[in-house]
């Protein structure tokens, strides 16, 4: 009996101190809840230089040799590479230089003369250095273009089917370039693109051999159409999402 009574005054003394004891520990701290990262908008820079190749096809206007067809400027299929770099140097534009190169299918143009001369060029390929400006938002990029061409030129003139020596006023190589085009940034580092070009490389006429001077001159361009892919070295965020909180 006397155990019994001892234990429940001691478990009312505890009963007793708990609400003063627990005053003593203080309020439980509370902890808010940081604010989850908010998704911003991707950031495109257009600032770096790339790499790239390209697909088309090209064709010449049609001309004469005093009214004498040029055959042949039927479209051409072409195939190439591009280098280049842009700066962007404003949230909607930029500046660039590209340097091309594109082989070309087939022969570019022949003419049938009276009395058995027959000429041809088998134009191997098209190359341009150009400067562009552009106008871009986010992703989406729209450039034009301009400055030198250069053609290689394979020419050669048969009498009866033999080779024989020619020569032209203009050896129609060095030309230029003017065109236009859009890229889209597809992913990070990588952009495609779509482009008319238009290349210009003189008149020529020929001043031998003497039975051909008075056939007069041809003019010697390129219509080009090209699809391509860039991989672009950045030197800027270009699409990656950035994480913001307030």
């Amino acid at each position: 009996m006397k155990k019994i009574l001892l234990a429940t005054v001691a478990l009312m003394a505890f009963a007793a101190a708990a609400p003063a004891f627990g005053a003593d520990l203080g309020a439980r701290p509370y902890y808010s809840k940081a604010p989850a990262p908010v998704y911003a908008a991707p950031i495109y820079n257009w600032t770096g230089f790339y790499v790239g190749g390209h697909i088309g096809g090209a064709f010449t206007s049609s001309d004469t040799f005093n009214g004498f067809a040029l055959s042949d400027h039927k479209t051409r299929f072409l195939g190439g590479v591009q280098v280049g770099g842009d700066w962007q140097f404003h949230p909607n534009f930029l500046v660039g230089v590209e340097g091309q190169y594109s082989w070309l299918g087939g022969d570019q143009v022949s003419a049938a003369f009276p009395g058995g001369f027959v000429y041809n060029n088998d134009q191997r390929g098209i190359g341009s250095i150009t400067g562009r400006v552009g106008w871009t938002w986010g992703p989406g990029l729209v450039y034009a273009k301009g400055g030198y061409a250069y053609s290689d030129n394979n020419e050669t003139l048969r009498f009866g089917g033999i080779p024989v020596g020619f020569a032209l006023s203009d050896r129609h190589r060095n030309g230029f370039t003017v065109g236009g085009g859009i890229e889209y940034m597809f992913a990070p580092n990588w952009s495609a693109k779509a482009e008319y070009q238009f290349y210009d490389f003189g008149d020529s006429r020929f001043v031998a051999p003497a039975p051909l001077v008075p056939f007069g001159s041809f003019h010697n361009d390129e219509h080009t159409v090209k699809a391509g892919i860039n991989y672009r070295f950045n030197f800027g965020n270009f699409g990656g999402p950035v994480a913001t909180g307030y």
